[in-house]
C-alpha cells in the first residue's frame, strides 16, 4: 500500500493505520501530498516569517466520508516545549518531543542542514491527527502506539528529505516506552 507519496511508508507504520482507521484501503493521494513536497514548501517557508506550517498530506479510507480522515501536517516551532502535556498523551522519547494519544500523535526534532539556512536548527513538529465524527474505537494503549509509529514514520522521512544531520535525531524505528 503506498500513500502520500510512499516516502513515509515503513511497512509497520501501514500496518498500523488499519489499527486507525479500521481498514487498509485508502484513496490514492495527489502528486503534490508528498514528503519531498512539504519538505520544499518547509525549506521555503524558513525563510519567510510569514509561513510556517503546511500540510503533508490526508488520507482517506476508501468509501470515507471526507469528514474522516487523517492529515498529517509540519509546523516550524520555536523555543523549547513548555508545559506539561494533556492527559491523553504518553510521552515518548523520540527526537525533542514525542506525544501519542488515542487520536493523535506528534514528534518534534531539530534539524541542522544545508537545506535550511541560518546557525541554529530548526524545529520542526510533525503531527499524525484523525478528524472523525466517531470517536476513536479500539485499545486506547494500541492506538497511542499506532500514531506514535505513524509520526515517527514520516517525522524520519521528512527528516531524511530534508538532509537534516543525524536525521534530525530520530532513531531508525519508533521508541513506544514512555520517557
Amino acid at each position: 500500500m503506498e500513500f502520500c507519496g510512499g516516502a513515509a511508508n515503513s511497512v509497520e507504520a501501514a500496518e498500523l493505520l488499519k489499527v486507525i482507521t479500521g481498514t487498509s484501503m485508502f484513496e490514492s493521494s495527489d502528486e503534490r501530498s508528498t514528503v519531498a513536497y512539504a519538505a520544499r514548501s518547509l525549506s521555503e517557508a524558513y525563510a519567510s516569517p510569514a509561513a510556517d506550517d503546511g500540510d503533508i498530506c490526508h488520507v482517506y479510507a476508501v468509501n470515507s466520508v471526507p469528514s474522516d480522515r487523517l492529515e498529517v501536517t509540519w509546523d516550524l516551532v520555536w523555543g523549547t516545549p513548555e508545559g506539561e502535556p494533556a492527559p491523553e498523551f504518553r510521552v515518548l522519547p523520540m527526537g525533542e518531543q514525542a506525544l501519542a494519544a488515542p487520536d493523535a500523535g506528534v514528534v518534534r526534532f531539530a534539524c541542522r542542514s544545508e537545506k535550511l539556512p541560518g546557525s541554529t536548527p530548526a524545529r520542526i513538529r510533525l503531527g499524525v491527527e484523525r478528524w472523525s465524527p466517531e470517536d476513536p474505537e479500539g485499545d486506547p494503549e494500541k492506538l497511542k502506539d499506532a500514531y506514535a509509529t505513524v509520526a515517527h514514520s514520516f517525522a524520519l522521512a521528512m527528516a531524511k528529505e530534508l538532509g537534516c544531520e543525524n536525521d534530525g535525531g530520530l532513531a531508525a524505528r519508533p521508541v513506544l516506552d514512555p520517557a
